[in-house]
């Protein structure tokens, strides 16, 4: 049975062929495109399967991991996403049962698990989170993504909207804390962090040395009372850490927390991974 992992978010979709066996992970016939979420239902489902069957190359045979942002009802595959800008069309629709008759596939061959569990799931399986039983992965980009693992079980910790200095953390902790503070501070005109980077190192290498001890002051309380091992950090805003991780960590250090503070192994490839997990038997976390 061919076991695919794929990937979906707000404006992307991304699938590969994963292989777990002996413990050696290999990912073949990866799929990326980028989709608008706006469209009909019809239209999005017919856009998510072209990339499923290119990845699956002819198979017919196959299981799907799917990591997906919240809110869903990830056991049923029913989005609950209504909000947010995206997948409008396909609120309280059932998706696992559209995608099986699109893929002509049975639908116990879908499974769901929440994007942000996916991510530390693929990176306690196969990347940075491996040595680690108590860890906490978030995902640094447009938003806030998190996940708590405890032993063998990993959970969304829904840190976004956890209250921080009068609002909520993704107030200061994603990219549009990025877009304010460099207009207020410099008057910068930017999209996101690439952009503030690219344009002046020196304000962006200020604005990130905040962010940093921003990062760490929120994460301090939950690193003690769940007493974590490890901080594992992926996202878009991660692949930028040097500008930011001398300064979350002379915070938690300050404060008595010597939690180690671990970078993505797998970019992107962790969802892929992490979705799967269910497939994956006698594979412990």
């Amino acid at each position: 049975m061919k076991l695919i992992g794929v990937d979906i978010g707000g404006s992307h979709i991304s699938a590969a062929s994963i292989n777990f066996e002996g413990g050696e992970l290999g990912l073949y016939d990866l799929e990326e495109s980028s989709v608008d979420t706006s469209v009909s239902s019809e239209e999005l489902i017919s856009s998510w399967s072209d990339v499923i069957l290119a990845t699956a190359n002819g198979s017919e045979n196959f299981q799907l991991g799917i990591a997906m942002p919240g809110p869903y009802d990830y056991p049923a595959g029913v989005s609950l996403i209504q909000d947010q800008g995206k997948m409008k069309a396909l609120y309280k629709v059932s998706v696992k049962n559209l995608l099986a008759q699109s893929l002509r596939i049975p639908s116990n061959h879908i499974q769901f698990t929440n994007d942000a569990e996916a991510f530390l799931l693929g990176e306690s399986l196969a990347g940075s989170g491996k040595s680690f039983q108590n860890s906490i992965g978030i995902t640094l980009g447009t938003g806030l993504g998190s996940a708590i693992k405890v032993e063998d079980v990993v959970k969304d910790a829904k840190l976004w909207t956890a209250p921080f200095r009068g609002g909520i953390a993704e107030d200061y902790l994603g990219t549009s804390w990025f877009v304010r503070e460099a207009k207020k501070q410099f008057d910068l005109n930017i999209t996101g962090v690439k952009d503030l980077v690219d344009s002046d190192l020196e304000k962006a290498a200020l604005l990130f040395d905040v962010f940093g001890k921003t990062l760490g002051e929120f994460l301090f309380p939950y690193l003690i009372r769940l007493q974590s091992e490890a901080v594992i950090l992926g996202g878009k805003i991660a692949l930028l850490h040097q500008l930011f991780l001398p300064a979350m960590n002379q915070y938690l250090s300050h404060n008595g927390c010597s939690v180690k503070i671990e970078i993505s192994t797998l970019g992107e490839q962790a969802a892929l991974i992490g979705a799967c997990q269910p497939y994956i038997k006698n594979h412990k976390l």
